[in-house]
């Protein structure tokens, strides 16, 4: 079988990234390789707004093309959009104020077009935190249940990973981008995941909130992996701790 095509624009961000990445970092990538073919869902923990650049080489490497489920935001961002247009991504609006519920409308339909990508044999990335996490050491934090619904709804493999070392790259809380000296950062691929327990089952509140912790504690045990280091219990919630006074 032939290497998946990822057209021009995807041929134009290997052409920058790939230098880019090999500047930036010196990096180890451990784990099976992705499924060559078919929908695959690949669930990863976020730290730094670089993780989709080496993100994206990962799944390049595995001869696959990447997908993003992103910020709408970044569509009006000029050339950016244009590009993330381009390469296939996928946008996700997020609901706010007196637009929420046309922004949840808008949200659902970024479920269904991340579904119509994996129904026609795609990969698609997800950050089910949302955004980089707020834990200070840089654990996953609670994630989002948009992970389940997806990993539910689509018969396709669903893959923890994990990456450790782009936010000394860059922080994009402290703003502090330090590239020198050249960093290390470390991708591990894990097996599929098991759902059958959950399959056919009605999409609950508790059947979604168990499927995503399931899913992101396996991201979790990569990440102590990636980390060498034993990982906390349970998740980093950014309310409780605002609330404790953390």
């Amino acid at each position: 079988m032939r290497k998946e095509k990822g057209g021009p624009w995807i041929r134009m961000c290997a052409i920058v990234l790939y230098p880019t990445v090999k500047l930036l970092a010196r990096r180890v990538i451990k784990g099976p390789k992705l499924p060559r073919h078919g929908g695959v869902l690949l669930v990863m923990n976020h730290v730094s707004h670089l993780d989709p650049v080496f993100d994206a080489i990962l799944v390049h490497n595995n001869d696959r093309v990447p997908r993003f489920m992103a910020k709408a935001s970044l569509w009006k961002v000029p050339l950016l959009g244009k590009v993330m247009a381009g390469a296939g991504q996928i946008p996700v609006f997020r609901p706010s104020g007196e637009a929420a519920k046309e922004s949840l409308r808008a949200a659902k339909d970024s479920l269904r077009a991340a579904s119509e990508g994996l129904e026609q044999g795609k990969l698609l990335v997800i950050y089910p935190e949302g955004t980089i996490t707020k834990d200070p050491d840089g654990w996953p934090m609670a994630p989002r249940t948009g992970v389940a619904r997806l990993a539910l709804a689509n018969d396709v493999p669903v893959i923890p990973a994990a990456r450790w070392g782009t936010r000394d790259l860059y922080d994009g809380y402290s703003k502090k981008f330090r590239p020198f000296p050249r960093k290390k950062v470390v991708s591990i691929l894990g097996e599929p995941i098991d759902l059958s327990a959950y399959r056919g089952q009605p999409a609950t509140a508790q059947v979604l909130r168990e499927v995503t912790d399931l899913l992101m504690g396996k991201v979790k045990e990569l990440v102590a992996e990636a980390r060498g280091e034993q990982a906390p219990e349970g998740f980093f919630s950014p309310v409780k701790a605002e609330k404790s006074g953390d």
